[in-house]
């Protein structure tokens, strides 16, 4: 979604609501861990790999934020209406050392109005070497993780040799992965990037599925694009922008159809 969208969106949204509500997040158990004919709804409850983080409730109490997207103040408004215990937390951030990274944790606990943050990832990582080349900047996540200001840390990949190395990488809880059947938008080729993923479903990382309509490009084939990333068998859940909440329900009742 166009940031002066998502931006104007969220201000109604959490004070029309009284819930917050960030790019609508909806998600996805996965299939194979379903019984035959059960249907997957977005309403499931889904647990991030290994990091016992749970995300639930139409997307409502998981939140996909970022510090480039201007989203917190936003968030922080939103959270005066819910339970924070109640609701998950990503956030990213663009530092890439030590001193940066605390800043930003720092920072960002003030602008969302919280003592901790659920989930931090490094943002559009897209170098092969970043988990040496950042070492310091993942360090200060390691210790804040020690320390209760997070729950959890890992990165958004922007490109596939940043994609491996993050599959390798035993620092990396959760990954934030684009993926879709057309390629679009993508690391690489669908059947690279799944290929991929799978290594770190093996590892027990926390996968999120970000592109799913390809930034748009499956804007006309919605249900064919929530049939395939459902049909992985690999995503804990995906992301899927909206720009209104009736939006967000026609995307609710598409996972429930499809």
């Amino acid at each position: 979604m166009p940031r002066l969208y998502r931006r104007q969106f969220l201000r109604k949204a959490a004070s029309a609501s009284a819930a917050a509500w960030l790019a609508p997040k909806v998600l996805a158990a996965r299939l194979a861990a379903l019984p035959a004919g059960q249907k997957v709804l977005a309403t499931d409850t889904v647990t991030l790999g290994r990091t016992g983080i749970q995300t639930y409730d139409n997307g409502l109490r998981f939140f996909d934020t970022a510090d480039s997207y201007g989203s917190h103040p936003h968030v922080a408004d939103a959270l005066k209406h819910v339970d924070r215990s109640k609701v998950t937390i990503l956030t990213k951030s663009w530092a890439r050392t030590g001193p940066e990274m605390r800043a930003d944790l720092d920072r960002f606990r003030r602008e969302l109005n919280t003592d901790h943050l659920d989930i931090v990832l490094m943002h559009c990582v897209t170098e092969g070497d970043w988990t040496s080349r950042y070492r310091s900047a993942m360090d200060a996540l390691s210790a804040a993780k020690e320390k209760g200001i997070i729950r959890a840390h890992g990165c958004s990949c922007h490109s596939l040799e940043a994609l491996r190395a993050a599959a390798k990488s035993e620092w990396v809880e959760v990954d934030l992965v684009r993926i879709n059947p057309i390629g679009s938008h993508m690391d690489a080729d669908p059947a690279t990037v799944v290929g991929v993923i799978g290594e770190m479903r093996a590892a027990g990382k926390g996968i999120v599925g970000m592109k799913i309509l390809g930034q748009g490009d499956l804007r006309d084939r919605q249900n064919e694009a929530i049939r395939y990333a459902l049909g992985l068998g690999a995503l804990d859940a995906f992301t899927i922008g909206a720009e209104s909440i009736a939006e967000q329900k026609d995307l609710i009742e598409r996972i429930a159809s499809v």
